[in-house]
């Protein structure tokens, strides 16, 4: 229970990578508000976690961070972590992906998690503590034919995150981005074929996994900062 008294506040908390931290998070002691769209699934969530709180709200919706953190402050008493979880994946063909889909992934993957990191920067700065946790990809790393598209909403996630570890540095408030490798999530279900086929990856990580990445970022101690950390499949060959 090494968070007991922490609140934390997670996006695109209904299913994957989301879930399992807002799981993980409530079973280290921490408060928890999630939040996602779909209200059914974080009822669930709640039903299974009675430190998780929820909220559901469309993360590309005006005023979604500053509605969340009011949120955090009325259900759970305020905010020292936020993790920056809600995405999406678009990928094809340069002559066949769908724009108008490639427009509506930015504006989850960028302008609104720009929000919710911006947000939680200024306010964790103003209070003098507080951990931003960013999740982006191995793809904010790296390229893959395809994939450009998504790839580089997570290489914003990257430059944001790096020049807002750099701000703080020193308020007592911390930044960690997170890039994982291919997980078993809901965000390739739309896909013709299964990165986990066209990658040859055998063993996908599991979103537990990736909680527990999160998780040990934030039991370090107030000295050291997790800057960014790589978690892949031992057999994903990138």
């Amino acid at each position: 229970m090494a968070l007991i008294g922490t609140r934390a506040i997670v996006t695109g908390a209904s299913s994957g990578i989301g879930r399992a931290v807002a799981a993980a998070l409530a079973a280290s002691g921490a408060e928890v508000l999630a939040t996602a769209r779909r209200a059914e699934r974080l009822r669930e969530l709640a039903q299974a976690h009675p430190a998780v709180r929820w909220v559901a709200m469309d993360a590309t919706e005006p005023g979604f961070a500053e509605r969340l953190f009011d949120e955090a402050d009325r259900q759970i008493g305020g905010c020292d972590v936020a993790v920056n979880n809600a995405g999406v994946m678009v990928a094809g063909p340069c002559d066949r992906i769908d724009l108008d889909r490639v427009s509506q992934m930015v504006r989850v993957n960028v302008e609104a998690a720009y929000r919710v990191a911006l947000f939680a920067a200024r306010r964790f700065k103003a209070q003098g503590r507080g951990h931003l946790v960013n999740l982006s990809s191995v793809l904010g790393t790296k390229i893959r034919p395809t994939a450009g598209a998504y790839a580089g909403t997570k290489h914003a996630i990257e430059a944001l995150s790096e020049d807002l570890r750099i701000e703080l540095a020193g308020s007592g408030a911390k930044v960690t981005c997170i890039e994982p490798g291919l997980v078993s999530t809901e965000l390739h279900a739309a896909f013709e074929v299964h990165p986990r086929e066209s990658l040859g990856v055998r063993t996908p990580l599991e979103p537990e996994d990736v909680a527990r990445c999160v998780l040990w970022a934030l039991e370090q101690p107030p000295h050291v900062s997790i800057a960014r950390l790589m978690v892949l499949p031992a057999d994903h060959a990138i």
